[in-house]
């Protein structure tokens, strides 16, 4: 394992002297008030990880101006009134208790990347180009009085953050945004200084900085986060992204945030669950070969990764963001050594990107206190109960694990011989390995509090009127749909659970996977990649359904890479020895030959004792699969809040 402790070395962005080399990386959370002040929820949930230990935080993107881009439901907060100082100074006041850093991350807005509402206000970019979300829209060029208005503003803004107790800002030039829009020439046609050459191209960024040092003074720090890497065809090179670095340093920023992606190449800007650990790594590692100041490395980091990327020289410090949303204490977790304490992000990105993509304040799949600080804060119950959870998928632990620190004395009681419930099927794939990491921390954390775990126990009516427990929670969870198909029952099929928890063998080469749900897709890549034929048939005319975007759209890539054979729209009518017969969305019959067969047509709530129960105990609780099929994120929110309610 490489050496933990190369985190804790103080480190300097400037004359910003930190206290180690952990970052929290700047995500928009949409807990703002209306009018762009940081607001009291801003301040708990940043103050928790400070707390946590983290060397600095930075903001979410922060709007520098709100006049010429219109974009209501982007709930982002602004510093484009001294009004707001105050709220900034609330919130670096709290932040610096816990001794920990904080920077401000100032945008000039979305651009051509905006979301289109109505005709109000036509998107603004660099110059003419299409629309992101709507390519049949045209941008409008920003006009020279109009740029010489948004550097003023990033002036202006800045010097309200060093007013507001900020110790550092940072530029937005990621994610394909406006800033971004002026540097990249496929998207930067103008005919005047700002567009053309390299020079004029990046001379909009250099003002910004020129303008930020000329309020804030010499020795306040500048960072830029910049996309290396945007991921597709027409994007820049990496030897450009060089260049660009070269430039930002001579303007007189600080640091570099190296990072990679644009709307074009979405997995990119939110790496997946399938991209692996460290996978924007390289990125800095670039950056890092041509520039003199610190730069900050992000994307699926994990305490082994960041701290051999800090050993080996490729960066000056490693960027946390999902990973600080769903364990605040990452980091002094990782200084005391207590590694395997840290609940692990899982990469699913649906309560933080998922929600920020429906315009709603973010959350975490495992961890709901996550935005809601003070109000999930956990108290010890003034009467203790005697609490029976039946099941031990990820309901049942989450709420085993929050009703027993709340102190009540708690029995978890499993059918099977290992907890998990459908979550034990993440241990046999590698781009799960997150779900699998999720499970042993619950036992641990389970162990720890003094849960009274019991495996191999079938919870019967008869045996819970026995226990006489104070309170019941069902989290019996889910059992595979099998439906009335012709040969279903044979031999040569297999059930996706059987397939991964049950370590079934799959015979032969040419596999075909009954469902395109996630589970079928996730069996479906895994077998691909072990070097099968496999052709995936799926009823819904799309696969994936249910994903957030990026994920999918990471996921649909790969299955695409590995070679599966994606069929939507297909009903199956027979299950045969040598494979499977379907019918078309036209009447047209196919039959799709295959040695083996995995059966992954969706789960249905297993329930049965749920109306015995409800009879026999006075205060009971159904929650999680059993109640209806969900995600993990789903079930945890559940049992979290049942545990916080006994």
């Amino acid at each position: 394992m490489t050496d933990l402790k190369t985190f804790f070395r103080p480190g300097k962005i400037g004359t910003l002297e930190l206290p180690n080399r952990i970052i929290m990386s700047p995500m928009g959370n949409g807990y703002s008030e209306p009018d762009g002040r940081f607001s009291k929820r801003d301040i708990d949930y940043f103050t928790e990880r400070a707390k946590g230990g983290a060397g600095l935080i930075i903001s979410g993107a922060t709007k520098i101006e709100k006049n010429l881009e219109y974009c209501p439901t982007t709930k982002l907060p602004s510093a484009d009134t001294d009004v707001n100082i105050a709220a900034m100074h609330d919130l670096t006041c709290a932040v610096h208790d816990y001794g920990a850093k904080i920077a401000l991350q100032l945008t000039a807005g979305l651009g051509r990347q905006a979301p289109i509402i109505g005709s109000l206000m036509p998107l603004i970019s660099s110059s003419e180009i299409p629309a992101a979300v709507d390519p049949s829209i045209t941008c409008r060029s920003l006009s020279l009085e109009e740029i010489r208005t948004l550097v003023k503003a990033f002036g202006t803004a800045a010097q309200r953050a060093k007013e507001g107790g900020f110790d550092m800002v940072e530029i937005h030039g990621h994610v394909g945004y406006l800033v971004d829009q002026f540097m990249r020439k496929t998207w930067n046609k103008r005919t005047d200084k700002y567009g053309g050459s390299f020079e004029n191209r990046m001379r909009f960024a250099v003002e910004l900085i020129q303008e930020i040092r000329e309020r804030v003074g010499p020795d306040f720090p500048i960072s830029f986060r910049l996309a290396v890497d945007l991921g597709n065809t027409d994007a820049r090179s990496i030897e450009e992204s060089q260049e660009i670095a070269l430039r930002l340093e001579t303007a007189g920023v600080d640091a570099i945030h190296a990072d990679a992606g644009c709307y074009e190449s979405l997995e990119l800007v939110f790496p997946t669950a399938y991209m692996g650990d460290a996978c924007l790594a390289y990125t800095a590692k670039a950056i890092k070969e041509v520039v003199n100041i610190p730069v900050i490395a992000v994307g699926n980091m994990t305490p082994d990764t960041g701290a051999e990327i800090l050993s080996s020289g490729q960066a000056d410090f490693i960027a946390f963001g999902r990973q600080m949303l769903a364990d605040p204490e990452f980091p002094s977790k990782v200084k005391k050594g207590q590694v395997e304490d840290i609940r692990p992000c899982i990469r699913c990105n649906e309560k933080c990107l998922g929600y920020a993509f429906r315009n709603l304040p973010i959350s975490c799949a495992v961890n709901p206190v996550t935005g809601k600080e003070k109000y999930y804060e956990l108290k010890k119950a003034e009467t203790p109960k005697r609490v029976l959870v039946i099941g031990g998928g990820p309901a049942g632990m989450e709420t085993a694990r929050v009703a027993r620190l709340k102190g009540h004395d708690v029995i978890l009681m499993e059918k099977s011989d290992t907890l998990g419930g459908q979550l034990k099927a993440a241990k046999t794939s590698g781009f799960k390995k997150e779900l699998h990491g999720l499970v042993c921390w619950y036992r641990r954390q389970l162990e720890r509090v003094g849960v009274d775990i019991r495996m191999n126990e079938m919870a019967t009516e008869a045996s819970v009127r026995q226990m006489n427990p104070d309170a019941v929670v069902l989290a019996t969870g889910a059992i595979p749909s099998i439906p009335i198909i012709p040969g279903i029952e044979g031999e040569n099929i297999v059930e996706v659970s059987d397939f991964y928890i049950h370590n079934k063998p799959v015979e032969g080469n040419r596999i075909v996977v009954a469902g395109g749900g996630l589970s079928g897709c996730d069996a479906a890549l895994d077998l691909a990649n072990a070097g099968k034929q496999v052709t995936i048939v799926e009823l819904l005319p799309e696969l994936a359904v249910g994903m957030n975007v990026v994920s999918r759209i990471s996921l649909l890539a790969r299955l695409a890479k590995a070679g599966v054979v994606m069929k939507s729209g297909y009903t199956i009518k027979e299950f045969r020895d040598d494979g499977l017969t379907t019918v078309d969305t036209e009447g047209n019959e196919h039959l799709f030959p295959a040695d083996t067969v995995i059966l992954a047509m969706g789960t249905k709530s297993e329930n049965t004792l749920c109306d015995p129960l409800r009879k026999t105990v006075e205060e009971f609780y159904e929650i999680g699969d059993c109640v209806g099929p969900g995600n993990a994120g789903s079930a945890i929110q559940a049992g979290f809040v049942t545990g916080w309610r006994l």
